[in-house]
């Protein structure tokens, strides 16, 4: 290359550099990640431009906003189905946010743990007669995987629309022949991918769902995927603490509906769609979904929400705690206001690069007073989220930037007394098998891991 042609490339990559410095202005979403990409554009332009095209954007365009797919059937309102309880009424600004109501009538089942959560998910799906939508983040082709394939090929078979998905980040590895199987046996199944033009290099917007619809009745969320290592069968990881909930009632078809509006996006058509299941439980439920598509940042909104709602107790488990500035400051008032605030989190990394984001975090809480315990015997990827006697939640997201703004979650928020004490004595056992953190984790780690601690603090907005 001759030295002219380098002034041209060095020159055109600075121009480059200065387009997407203006990009970055108008469109980061923190003034700290706007000036953070501005200079690194600017001044290294030749190490930046490429990091930036594929996770520089805020938005993920062209996805339906508003959790309402043309391909779902209009819901009646929860007053035509059964009633909700009262308690559901200081949850008003997150039913406002999703757009859709509480529901009553559900019977709630909690699966702690893999084996439990699997028997249970794949019994269910054996038992489909007419249509079984299936997502998940990760789907591995191992024993576990083996078995949900044969699963899905056997209802197929009888006659059963099955339709899977799974995301081309987080399931990766899963091997073109898995997939090929499925199809030839009659399974639709596609991977979630950006796929549009707007977001073909985005590797940031990933679907982080986890949902099980069987013949629109009975529906699934939590935190497992499909791989041995939820079942605790990899270490160094295992044993794998995680959890499901299982839900009968009208709040399924907003799950069904949810999973719709992942599957039009990529297939362009509806999935099939079974009629609002009957109400004939006692809890109140309402399905939380988040995504970067939203015009709001809903993930955050919801955990601020609920946990402003809080008046005696407010239980948290998170693999990750990484938590941005409105949920730290909601935390923060909780604890003011004499509420008992504890928060799990894992003693095992799996991801050390947040672990260290969260240990420096974990320090900041414990000194405002915010209860932190490392679960000890194996890794924690648990997402539950308790309010004081009757609000429990459980579902996909995380305590971390990345399931505020990034992925595509889901939870479900549920309001019954008995669900409730269900779910606190999980979490009194949990947190019996933990160790509190105290300040001496962070000011008695070696100089140069708490300097790691730091930088790892700087990539917040990605973790």
């Amino acid at each position: 290359m001759t030295a002219s042609a380098l002034t041209v490339g060095i020159v055109a990559l600075h121009l480059l550099g200065a387009l997407a410095a203006l990009h970055a202005i108008r469109h980061a979403r923190t003034p700290q990640g706007a000036i953070g990409w501005t200079l690194g554009l600017l001044l290294l332009p030749y190490v930046t431009l490429l990091p930036y095209l594929y996770l520089g954007s805020s938005r993920f365009l062209g996805y339906r906003v508003g959790h309402h797919a043309p391909a779902a059937r209009p819901l009646p309102a929860a007053a035509d189905t059964a009633p909700v309880d009262p308690g559901c009424a200081r949850y008003a600004a997150i039913s406002a946010l999703q757009g859709r109501p509480f529901r009553g009538g559900h019977r709630l089942r909690l699966l702690i743990d893999g084996e439990v959560a699997f028997a249970a998910m794949l019994g269910a799906m054996t038992t489909a007669e007419h249509s079984l939508l299936v997502q998940f983040f990760i789907i591995h082709d191992d024993v576990l995987g083996r078995r949900l394939q044969q699963v899905l090929l056997e209802r197929a078979a009888a006659g059963v629309r099955v339709c899977v998905l799974f995301d081309g980040i987080g399931s990766h590895a899963l091997p073109q022949r898995y997939v090929d199987e499925l199809r030839a046996g009659g399974v639709a199944i596609h991977r979630f991918a950006t796929h549009r033009w707007r977001n073909r290099f985005q590797l940031n917007f990933r679907n982080h769902r986890k949902i099980v619809v069987v013949d629109g009745a009975r529906g699934f969320v939590g935190g497992l995927n499909v791989g041995d290592e939820y079942l605790g069968r990899k270490p160094p990881l295992s044993p794998w603490r995680d959890t499901q909930l299982e839900i009968a009632g009208p709040a399924v078809a907003d799950l069904q509906q949810l999973f719709a509006e992942d599957w039009q996006w990529i297939t362009g058509a509806p999935p099939p769609l079974a009629p609002l299941p009957p109400a004939d439980g006692e809890a109140s439920a309402l399905v939380v979904a988040s995504g970067p598509a939203d015009a709001q940042e809903t993930g955050s909104l919801f955990f601020t929400a609920a946990i402003h709602a809080a008046r005696q107790r407010v239980w948290l488990s998170t693999p990750y705690f990484v938590p941005d500035t409105a949920v730290r400051s909601a935390l923060q008032l909780a604890v003011l206001r004499g509420v008992d605030v504890r928060v799990l989190i894992p003693a095992r990394p799996d991801h050390r690069t947040v672990f260290l984001a969260s240990t420096l975090h974990a320090y900041n809480a414990v000194r405002a007073g915010i209860g932190m315990f490392r679960y000890q015997p194996g890794f924690l990827h648990q997402k539950a989220l308790l309010i004081d006697r009757d609000t429990a939640a459980i579902g996909s997201l995380n305590l971390d930037s990345r399931s505020f703004r990034l992925n595509f979650e889901v939870a479900a928020l549920t309001v019954d007394h008995s669900f409730a004490a269900e779910v606190a004595a999980m979490l009194s056992a949990d947190f019996a098998r933990a160790r509190a953190v105290d300040e001496r984790e962070y000011r008695e780690a070696p100089f140069l891991r708490r300097v790691a601690m730091h930088v790892a603090r700087l990539f917040d907005p990605l973790l």
